[in-house]
């Protein structure tokens, strides 16, 4: 299973969003046990498509990661296409949809 890389500034996040067609963002929380949990299965399906690129924010090392995409649970699941927010998803996912949700923005990017 591929790590995702980690965010270590809100610009970084913003500058990863801005160059990568496909950008996935996972936002979460040190202390967070549904995040730890989601995080390998959201790992697990990306390996379906490798065109999306992926990066982890930790909203407790990078406070303004929740404010800039307005995220008042974790995990935050947001899928940005050309700079744009097509997919977001928060706390309890349903990784079935989740995968349905992808393969639809890969079909039309």
């Amino acid at each position: 299973m591929t790590a995702f890389k980690q965010a270590t500034s809100i610009e970084e996040v913003r500058r990863f969003i801005e160059e990568n067609q496909l950008a996935f963002v996972y936002i979460s929380r040190e202390d967070c046990s549904v995040c730890h949990a989601v995080r390998p299965q959201v790992q697990e399906i990306l390996k379906d498509y490798p065109r999306i690129q992926s990066i982890q924010a930790d909203a407790d090392h990078i406070p303004e990661v929740a404010g800039d995409f307005t995220v008042f649970s974790v995990p935050a699941l947001l899928l940005f296409a050309d700079g744009k927010e097509l997919i977001r998803e928060a706390r309890f996912v349903n990784m079935e949809n989740l995968n349905r949700q992808f393969s639809r923005v890969v079909e039309n990017y």
